[in-house]
């Protein structure tokens, strides 16, 4: 079971500083902006990437793991003040690697005959040019989920040539509600200055797929 330690307000410690490049300051000095708050995670240990590794038979991409090697998980919220209420709206997050959980493949409801993700698959959906192919829910692919984005879909860390999977077959993709796949980046790190740079605000991944954001979290960049 993991410990979670009390939230930090605000870039109290150089090193959470430098782990939010510097975002912490600029949300603090925006105007309407309150309680800034990380979750501060201790470093992942060595043998529990291992373990991982072991376990899910997949090589973590080195970039993901110095980052667990730094903090075991990522957790940070702020939320805008709005006459005297205040209201939580963004939120940045990096599943811990003992969440770092394989994309259930078994039935989506407990019921006989239920449909598993892979029957829901809309082959249709395939690459175009200039697009990479996209992820697939049976053995052809093995997914993770990164970030659970607050119920607006997932974020994924992706294997495209099934298993045993090695660091350089890893890509990130976002999952949306209606089970498509849209590209991210090619690296760990890629995603992460993504994540930083959109501030958590509310649904910010569908800025990268065909339909964009919707107008209510359109709204939500305007306390900003």
């Amino acid at each position: 079971m993991e410990e979670t330690p009390p939230p930090l307000l605000g870039s109290s410690k150089p090193h959470l500083e430098k782990l939010t490049l510097g975002v912490t300051r600029i949300l603090e000095s925006s105007p309407g902006v309150t309680e800034v708050t990380i979750i501060e995670k201790a470093p992942a240990e060595r043998h529990m990437i291992s373990s991982w590794e072991q376990k899910n038979n997949c090589v973590l991409p080195e970039d993901l793991k110095n980052f667990y090697l730094m903090t075991n998980g990522f957790h940070m919220t702020w939320s805008v003040k709005l006459d005297e209420h205040t209201i939580p709206l963004g939120s940045m997050a990096i599943n811990s690697i003992s969440k770092l959980t394989q994309l259930n493949q078994s039935a989506m409801y407990s019921l006989p005959n239920a449909p598993t993700l892979a029957d829901l698959e809309d082959e249709t959906q395939e690459a175009s040019e200039g697009r990479p192919e996209k992820p697939h829910f049976d053995s052809r692919s093995v997914i993770f989920e990164l970030d659970p984005c607050g119920g607006n879909g997932k974020v994924c860390l992706v294997y495209k040539k099934g298993k045993p999977a090695s660091a350089q077959d890893a890509e990130i993709w976002f999952l949306d509600r209606a089970l498509y796949w849209h590209f991210l980046t090619d690296t760990f790190t890629a995603y992460y200055r993504l994540l930083i740079t959109h501030l958590g605000l509310p649904q910010w991944q569908y800025a990268f797929t065909g339909y964009g954001i919707s107008p209510q979290a359109k709204l939500s960049t305007l306390y900003l």
